[in-house]
């Protein structure tokens, strides 16, 4: 496996993994509607998946810095 790919793999999982923990942090103060019901497609699994989109967007623009400043 390429160092890109290990790379791109632990920026993923480092998203999921954080995207995951702010949206159950914040689960208690989110309308219904927004939280996601286990086995159902639903509004809820959006929002988590934003979070972690986010998460991701922020560690790679982050990485991207760090390499070109190197």
């Amino acid at each position: 496996m390429s160092k890109g790919k290990v790379s791109n793999f632990f920026h993923a999982l480092i998203a999921v993994v954080a995207g995951n923990l702010v949206y159950l942090a914040l689960l208690r103060y989110m309308p219904p509607s927004a939280r996601h019901t286990p086995r159902h497609l639903d509004l809820g699994l959006l929002v988590d998946f934003w979070f972690c989109l986010v998460f991701f967007g922020i560690i790679k623009t982050l990485s991207g810095h760090r390499t070109r400043s190197s």
